[in-house]
């Protein structure tokens, strides 16, 4: 068989977070409540991963006496990753939401010594003040009162959520195949949902159906499938670097489909948080190349004598 080249897995993740970006323009026309949106999402992106996972032949065996908790704890914070993701958008608007979400890399850094063996550094400390003064610039008035204000609070409360969820699965990645832990997830927030079905009666599911399918189907199923497919071919920094074109992609998207254009002074803030993830990504692949560069001299060393 031929093998790929490396364009093609650049093409391949590129188009993964096309798909997933997509959330952004959807999850702000769904005229759904977002806790019954998620609902749907989870549905039929369950439907969609079982075919692909039983076509694929992957196990649906676990460790439940091993990762049990650890998966049930990471799908209730996937599911409130979503619901609060989409009031996000709901409340303010494609940018804010979506660029209040992407905080979540450096989060990452700074939650992570709390779950795996890591050092919090001080260039952290830094980057934390470029996400929070980009941040600033995000809304037009930092009032508690104004619904811009309340949406990006709520995205970066998402933002949280998404990073200790993917924190949980890092300390557990043994657990299974990555589309099996999607598939996992999307039971958990079906089951623990459930109740909105009785909560909100009266929405209006049918014209909402065929965007609701788009966002199981697209942008759950096909975009992270297509992004997990790429992992394998990138180092993980090389992958947050490519990933934070995923605002970029759901703005334009906005832009031509809802025609919600961005100001000065939010684009300003989206792009100091886009470049606190690229620098600290960059940060975290040269160190690993001066890693790998040390253990095979000492390697060289070590069969010299």
């Amino acid at each position: 068989m031929k093998e790929r080249s490396q364009f093609y897995y650049i093409l391949l993740l590129n188009l993964g977070m096309l798909f997933v970006s997509t959330s952004g323009p959807l999850g702000r026309y769904i005229s759904l409540s977002p806790p019954l949106s998620i609902w749907y999402r989870s549905l039929i992106a369950l439907g969609v991963l079982t075919i692909y996972c039983s076509i694929k032949k992957y196990s649906f065996k676990l460790s439940w006496n091993k990762h049990g908790v650890a998966l049930l704890v990471s799908g209730l914070f996937m599911g409130l990753h979503w619901v609060t993701y989409f009031y996000a958008l709901q409340w303010s608007s494609i940018t804010i939401g979506m660029l209040s979400l992407f905080t979540y890399p450096i989060l990452t850094v700074f939650l992570e010594p709390l779950f795996l063996p890591v050092k919090l550094q001080r260039i952290h400390l830094l980057f934390g003040l470029m996400i929070l003064l980009g941040i600033y610039f995000l809304v037009p008035v930092f009032d508690m009162g104004n619904k811009a204000t309340q949406g990006l609070l709520m995205g970066i409360f998402s933002s949280v959520t998404y990073a200790l969820r993917n924190l949980l699965l890092k300390a557990h990645s043994d657990m299974a195949h990555g589309s099996m832990q999607m598939l996992y997830q999307m039971v958990i927030i079906i089951v623990f949902l459930f109740p909105v079905l009785w909560l909100f009666p009266d929405e209006n599911i049918s014209s909402n159906l065929p965007y609701l399918f788009l966002l199981g189907i697209a942008t759950t199923a096909i975009g992270h499938t297509l992004f997990l497919s790429s992992f394998p071919h990138f180092s993980i920094s090389t992958v947050s670097i490519m990933s934070s074109v995923q605002p970029l992609f759901g703005v334009v998207l906005g832009m031509l489909f809802l025609g919600e254009i961005p100001t000065i002074k939010s684009v300003f803030g989206g792009a100091l948080i886009i470049l606190t993830v690229v620098l600290e990504s960059k940060r975290i692949q040269r160190n690993s190349k001066l890693m790998n560069t040390l253990s095979l001299k000492q390697k060289k060393n070590g069969n010299s004598h």
